[in-house]
């Protein structure tokens, strides 16, 4: 089952047509449980990051989300989801986020348009099956205000230049996560989600 997290914030339309188009049917959920019998979990993300961490930790399924991380269950963070991961946010003062991910996230440097709006390049560090199919530098859609910084830089998977050159991608074991919207990306958008439903059902058999 492909399960994608409803915590009241995300971007659940554009997420579930693009699992749709690949031939799945998912599963929309804020019940705990659910994530602990996902093949594979999306987190999609609009919105304040402090908001939907309350949100999470208010329905438990914060909890059940490093839970199914530590189990080895496959998930894919998108923009919000990703900032998500990490130890805080800067966005609204401090705010603990899930501290799954070791590192801050911090506001995008003044002197640039903010938020970050648009086709961006997503320079790719890693050889990865999530890459597979996808050209190096492929334009990816951006649309945020503040960007992830790792303690460990490991775990970069590949990175953006806009004003600086950020995190707009982090891959550790089961987990990835993407600060663009794969769903708002086209085609390599769409070959993303594949590859990582793939994945996550070929380590299920």
């Amino acid at each position: 089952m492909v399960t994608i997290i409803n915590y009241g914030a995300g971007n659940l339309g554009s997420v579930v047509n693009a699992i749709v188009e690949l031939g799945y049917q998912p599963q929309v959920t804020s019940n705990p449980d659910d994530l602990l019998r996902a093949t594979a979990i999306v987190l999609p993300g609009v919105g304040a990051a402090g908001d939907a961490m309350e949100r999470l930790d208010n329905s438990g399924m914060a909890a059940a989300i490093r839970e199914a991380i530590a189990v080895g269950t496959p998930l894919l963070a998108v923009c919000i989801g990703l900032q998500l991961l990490f130890s805080h946010t800067e966005e609204g003062g401090k705010h603990r986020c899930l501290e799954i991910i070791p590192g801050a996230v911090k506001r995008l440097p003044p002197g640039i348009k903010i938020p970050h709006m648009g086709w961006n390049q997503v320079k790719q560090l890693v050889d990865h099956p999530i890459f597979r199919g996808i050209p190096d530098e492929a334009n990816f859609y951006f649309v945020h205000s503040y960007y992830a910084e790792p303690a460990d830089t490991s775990v970069v998977a590949a990175t953006t230049d806009y004003g600086i050159t950020f995190c707009s991608m982090v891959i550790r074991d089961n987990l990835i996560a993407t600060q663009f919207h794969p769903e708002k990306s086209g085609r390599w958008g769409l070959r993303m989600y594949a590859n990582f439903l793939e994945m996550a059902f070929s380590k299920e058999k």
